[in-house]
């Protein structure tokens, strides 16, 4: 079978293009990229009289901190890194003297775990107000901290 001209040029530019398509897939693509398991530690400083240990959700100016609460951890240049919703949070002593009665000043923590790339920065936005700041802490295992408000 013999090919015109025309149809020669085109399966020349089909080869080209097939060509030039592999050689933008392969090469430095080394596949997904490499995560790190932690855990986001927030503390939402409310000082609520509570009982440790139980449930909470943040008070007052700190209500949008609640079980369900949509959440996004961010890199420097605000790309969401994993997105998810907050579990309920745990009660935590404001004090660590023994004020010796049931319910105490307290401090509402919530913790995700979360797999992360490395990143020089990290980011927390929940319920999309203003993003804050994340600290690397090993104190309690791999984690990023925000004291809320810091």
């Amino acid at each position: 079978m013999r090919l015109t001209t025309s149809a020669r040029h085109g399966v020349g530019a089909l080869a080209i293009l097939l060509l030039a398509g592999a050689a933008g897939c392969g090469g430095s693509d080394a596949g997904p990229e490499a995560v790190t398991p932690t855990t986001v530690r927030v503390l939402v400083r409310d000082i609520n009289i509570r009982a440790e240990g139980v449930d909470c959700a943040g008070t007052g100016p700190y209500l949008y901190f609640h079980h369900r609460a949509p959440f996004r951890v961010l890199d420097p240049d605000g790309a969401a890194l994993v997105t998810g919703t907050l579990p309920a949070g745990t009660a935590v002593a404001a004090f660590a003297e023994d004020l010796e009665v049931e319910r105490v000043p307290t401090y509402c923590e919530f913790a995700v775990p979360v797999r992360v790339p490395q990143r020089a920065g990290y980011r927390l936005e929940v319920a999309g107000r203003p993003a804050l700041d994340l600290t690397p802490d090993t104190s309690e295992g791999p984690a990023l901290v925000a004291v809320v408000p810091a």
